[in-house]
């Protein structure tokens, strides 16, 4: 009964908050060419993570975060393991970093979501449409050399706390065309909000690892493979050792 209501409760924030808050997103779209592209991200962000930090409330989750402190500034890509549904409302909540984020192409029909994952430089990619899903990747590297960071699973799928899947080697050929660095992300317990639940809301910890970036620099001059394994290892090694410690 307690997962039901939660659900029940989370759910209904989750899909309740999105009408009222399109007077919103019309006045920050008003702002735009105002402001400067660092200034208007910030502006949109706001509304997003009040969203995503609200559906994480009802949870009644807790959530630690380390790392802060390798953020860098500018335009980056974060490259995260992906565990659940809920990786991107804690993403969002927890990183003070306005980022857009590659989706698939089926949100774009929920109206209300893709209008704000427009505005947020959000991609959408058809993965069965191979022009599309080469426009898809032409389209995250303009919005990285425009100045937004944007977020990539090289997974490509959730692995629901079954551990880490291989990597998609996209995502480094991505980095390299945008020159910008690479933010590597470990992110633990999401899956056991939801996923584990069948698809019922329960309280979980959950633990994000913000690790130290791959320099652009480093990045041109290295093997797009070994780029690839070496932050598979790293990200794989880091979610060992939250799972050791949450136990």
């Amino acid at each position: 009964m307690n997962k039901l209501f939660s659900s029940l409760r989370t759910f209904g924030f989750l899909f309740g908050y999105l009408p009222i808050s399109i007077p919103k997103l019309n006045k920050i779209k008003s702002k735009k060419g105002l402001l400067s592209v660092e200034q208007y991200d910030l502006l949109v962000h706001e509304v997003p993570q009040k969203w995503a930090s609200g559906v994480l409330k009802r949870t009644k989750s807790e959530f630690t975060v380390e790392g802060l402190e390798n953020l860098p500034e500018g335009p980056v890509l974060f490259v995260s393991n992906h565990e659940g549904n809920f990786d991107i409302p804690t993403l969002l909540t927890h990183i003070p970093k306005p980022f857009g984020f590659i989706s698939k192409i089926e949100i774009k029909k929920v109206p209300l979501v893709a209008k704000w994952m427009e505005e947020m430089n959000c991609v959408f990619l058809d993965r069965t449409n191979r022009k599309s899903s080469y426009r898809s990747i032409q389209d995250t590297v303009s919005h990285l050399q425009n100045g937004h960071s944007i977020l990539m699973f090289p997974e490509g799928t959730r692995s629901k706390g079954q551990g880490i899947g291989a990597f998609k080697s996209g995502f480094v050929r991505i980095a390299k065309d945008a020159d910008v660095p690479i933010v590597p992300i470990a992110i633990h317990g999401t899956s056991n909000i939801m996923e584990k639940n069948n698809n019922k809301i329960s309280p979980a910890h959950v633990q994000i690892s913000i690790l130290p970036s791959y320099s652009k620099e480093t990045i041109q001059v290295s093997n797009s493979e070994q780029i690839k394994e070496d932050l598979h290892i790293i990200i794989a090694n880091k979610i060992n050792e939250l799972q050791i410690r949450h136990k």
